[in-house]
């Protein structure tokens, strides 16, 4: 049989037994024979779950995407995908980032699809959705499900997760009472949707904008928003006519250029330390190379343009009703690759040049930024030969440069267990530096990075400390904080060989992380290390261990880099049993 343009004509055109099952087996839900005339099918990838609230509304955005692929003469087919909810999912997301990156990678691949809307969300969901296409390299739109409302309590407003962590280290402080607390809980998260500060949910959205591979505008939509739907609608139908011309392409979407813009764009708008995690791994999927020192580069010549928690004082709301990302990269359009495709079929410059600013106190313009700089940098030194990040724009200026003796703590139980402890020699001046909470030590490196400060400190009116891990944070955290240092503890690095009251410079201004130990005394430290038992020795958990990447490789599994586009001949076979 010779293969159609459309993958699915492959399936559902054929005039022999194969094409006799499939037809029937779909007319088993009450389509009719007008659904098989040739139009392209629209597969709608939707990560929604009642366990992942950011994602909680995705079944009303579906409907909107159908409607959308209904209007422009395709066929839609709505399927799951596992869901990760942050804050809810134990021991953490990123442990099955992966996992959700190959359910979606297979489901495009086995299924008669000829172009796919991805519908994400919370932290990981949007990653792993985008690693998947990549891989697959399917004709894909993505919708992410936007921020939820604006938290209110009394006069003040909230952000999930950034006012969180405040509110908390206030009451370790015994400045909140119990009945405060309770009454900003019920006030923080108003609806669905993800983080509406520019946590990592909210990065995301902004990244894959700027890759190219939503709709301009989707990134800060809110959640409950009716624009939200009308958006995806849109996505629906640019998606019939993507599957109709064969492409764009994720790989010709996600190229190099494409990549260095959304380092700029998230350096700008003072991003998620994850993004870099999840930036690198979708690269590798794409095959593009994507240094960590390309981040710093970048970094070093944007400017840090947005106003909003927790660098700033806005939330997401506010920046959407300032216009968003467009006008972020309009701002941005000298330091950009303008020309870089994006799924619409026009450039990035295209799609930005008529955006406007209706707040610039939200979001600055180039020529007023809030910092020179990008807000993470990256950081080398004998503590981390293969990098640290440290997120600037949300960290304390006197501690930038500092020198501190460690405080040790072997593991996260090790850290809750002694922290408040009243014998624990401890002081403002210490680094505090927390041991096995990386890709394989934790596993799957959770946000355990952001470690509290000990509550005699707090009532004492210290608010930051520098603190070291091989964890990540929360984007919505804050603080002087060191995270993804490579290699891990777990596997052996530097980071595992810092004893009690070893000495330790952070110096930001010159990208160092130094641990002042002399190498022959690391020497005799690394010979008597010995790794801990690993975590799994079955299922999912074992795969994870033996094949995760370290953190500046993307902590994706090394056999996965490197796409396998889908090819018209591999659906050319049987397939009923």
């Amino acid at each position: 049989m010779t293969s159609h343009p459309l993958r699915s004509r492959n399936w559902f055109g054929r005039n022999d037994l194969d094409g006799l099952v499939h037809r029937s087996w779909l007319k088993a839900e009450g389509f009719s024979d007008a659904v098989f005339d040739g139009r392209p099918v629209v597969g709608i990838a939707n990560s929604w779950s009642e366990l992942t609230n950011c994602n909680a509304h995705l079944r009303q955005v579906a409907d909107a995407v159908k409607r959308g692929v209904w209007s422009a003469g395709g066929f839609p087919l709505e399927f799951p995908t596992i869901s990760l909810g942050e804050v809810l999912m134990k021991p953490t997301t990123m442990l099955f980032r992966n996992l959700m990156s190959m359910d979606v990678e297979e489901c495009l691949r086995a299924y008669p699809l000829d172009a796919a809307v991805l519908l994400s969300g919370c932290d990981k969901t949007t990653p792993a959705m985008l690693m998947g296409a990549a891989s697959a390299d399917v004709p894909a739109v993505m919708v992410t499900g936007g921020p939820m409302l604006s938290g209110k309590w009394r006069a003040e407003e909230l952000g999930s997760g950034t006012d969180a962590w405040r509110l908390w280290a206030e009451r370790r402080a015994g400045r909140l009472t119990d009945e405060e607390m309770c009454e900003a809980e019920s006030c923080m998260s108003r609806s669905s949707g993800h983080c509406m500060v520019m946590g990592t949910a909210s990065t995301m959205a902004s990244v894959v904008e700027a890759l190219g591979m939503t709709l301009p505008g989707n990134a800060a939509i809110p959640a409950s928003d009716s624009r939200r739907l009308a958006m995806a609608e849109m996505a629906g139908r640019r998606a019939v006519e993507m599957a109709l011309a064969g492409g764009p392409k994720p790989s010709q979407i996600l190229t190099a250029h494409a990549f260095d813009n959304a380092i700029r764009a998230d350096m700008a708008i003072g991003g998620s330390t994850n993004a870099i995690i999840h930036l690198v791994a979708i690269a590798g999927r794409a095959g593009v190379a994507l240094p960590l020192a390309r981040f710093d580069e970048l970094s070093k010549t944007t400017p840090f343009l947005v106003n909003l928690r927790p660098s700033g004082k806005y939330l997401m709301e506010d920046f959407f009703y300032a216009g968003g990302l467009p006008v972020v990269l309009k701002e941005l359009l000298p330091l950009l690759h303008g020309d870089a495709l994006t799924v619409n079929g026009k450039s990035l410059a295209d799609n930005v040049r008529g955006a406007r600013c209706f707040n610039d106190d939200v979001i600055r313009p180039l020529s007023m930024p809030l910092a020179g700089e990008g807000g993470t940098v990256i950081l080398f030194g004998n503590l981390c030969p293969d990098g640290a990040v440290l997120k600037q724009s949300a960290a304390s200026a006197h501690l930038l440069a500092h020198r501190g003796r460690a405080v040790v703590f072997e593991d996260h139980a090790d850290l809750h267990r002694r922290i408040d402890d009243e014998s624990l020699t401890i002081d403002e001046n210490s680094v505090l530096v927390l041991k096995h909470v990386g890709p394989r030590g934790a596993p799957g490196m959770p946000e355990w990075g952001a470690a509290p400060i000990p509550a005699r400190l707090l009532k004492r009116g210290v608010k930051d400390m520098v603190r070291i891990s091989d964890a990540r944070m929360s984007g919505t955290s804050y603080g002087t904080v060191v995270l993804h240092v490579a290699p891990e503890s777990a596997v052996g690095g530097p980071l595992a060989l810092v004893h009690d009251g070893d000495e330790i410079e952070l110096d930001v201004p010159r990208r160092t992380l130094t641990l002042r130990v002399d190498d022959a005394e690391l020497a005799r430290r690394q010979a008597a290390w010995k790794p801990r038992p690993p975590h799994f020795i079955r299922g999912y958990g074992r795969l994870f261990l033996e094949q995760v990447l370290q953190a500046n490789e993307g902590c994706d599994f090394d056999y996965l880099r490197g796409r396998t586009p889908v090819r018209l001949e591999d659906t050319a076979g049987p397939s009923h049993s």
